[in-house]
């Protein structure tokens, strides 16, 4: 014991662990900061190549890449991850031709199907998407209820506690 520093086992095991975790929140913080960058550059190539068309939405659903009648070379050029993941995807028709054609995630539940719109779309990729003959609404008003849900509904309205429709 001549000076030597006696540290339990416990002890290092905790701070190998922390150090680990350190290294990782480190790793995760640049990464981060790089996917960031990445995010802008595309964002700022999706503004620079938008324009607004008309077009008749056909279909909207949610499928794989190679189900979705992309063209092959979009596909080709997707990352191997992604080609198992599902991306919205709106069949639509522009002009006189029928496109299959990317949407942004973020307004995919308000676009409306067998209705013409005016869409910004840059490529493939459909960020924006405004109403011709009036204001986008919504169809179908939200989840559907369950069975039991809509019989607990008709037994209160027959009891009086809530209001007929």
């Amino acid at each position: 014991m001549n000076g030597i520093l006696l540290i339990s086992t416990a002890t290092i095991v905790m701070l190998v662990v922390l150090a680990v975790l350190v290294g990782i929140v480190i790793l995760l913080y640049f990464l981060g900061k790089k996917a960031q960058k990445r995010e802008a550059q595309q964002q700022e190539q999706i503004d620079a190549m938008k324009q607004t068309v008309s077009m008749l939405i056909i279909d909207k659903k949610r499928m794989k890449i190679k189900e979705s009648g992309l063209p092959q070379a979009v596909i080709d050029q997707t990352p191997k991850m992604m080609r198992w993941t599902k991306l919205p995807i709106v069949k639509a028709k522009v002009g006189p031709q029928v496109m299959s054609l990317v949407c942004d995630d973020k307004i995919f539940d308000n676009v409306p199907v067998k209705k013409e719109v005016k869409a910004t779309v840059s490529g493939i990729y459909i960020t924006s998407v405004k109403g011709i003959h009036g204001p986008i609404t919504q169809s179908g008003g939200g989840k559907k209820k369950g069975k039991f849900k809509q019989f607990v509904e008709r037994m209160q309205e027959k009891a009086g506690a809530k209001p007929v429709k």
